[in-house]
């Protein structure tokens, strides 16, 4: 079943690798013969859905989670299998969408204000009278 990330993206399903293996945590005796952790992988740079932009744009924003150009997500949430493939698939959706969005608004630098240049001021000079406070009186 194919992957839809966004009305203009969908990933095929003959580009995913789906791999199991068994899952930690609770699931009573059954838990040690079934495989119900999904591992779920994307290949990007050979993936033939994305064009040269989207693909470059996913190697920059994605690179430290890209493992020689594949992108894996797991899922052991569940104790059924069924319901873990859905769960990497909707993370994998969520990390390729986030990883092709557009940037946000630039930043505009700004200054502190005059009123909070001095609170500031003022919070450490309390801080410095408390500290004086405490220190031992000098043998004078």
């Amino acid at each position: 079943m194919d992957l839809e990330v966004s009305p203009t993206l969908t990933i095929p399903a003959s580009e995913l690798s789906w791999r199991f293996s068994r899952s930690s945590g609770p699931g009573g005796q059954h838990v040690n013969t079934s495989d119900s952790r999904v591992e779920l992988t994307w290949n990007v740079v050979d993936s033939t859905t994305l064009s040269d932009d989207q693909r470059q744009r996913l190697l920059a924003r994605l690179g430290r989670r890209l493992v020689s150009g594949v992108i894996t997500v797991a899922a052991s949430e569940e104790r059924s299998q069924l319901r873990n493939r859905e769960i990497a698939r909707r993370k994998l959706a969520k990390v390729v969408s986030t990883g092709l969005a557009p940037d946000g608004p630039r930043r505009r630098p700004t200054k502190p204000t005059r009123g909070s240049d001095r609170r500031r001021l003022a919070a450490k000079e309390q801080r410095s009278a408390t500290k004086r406070q405490r220190r031992k009186p000098s043998a004078e």
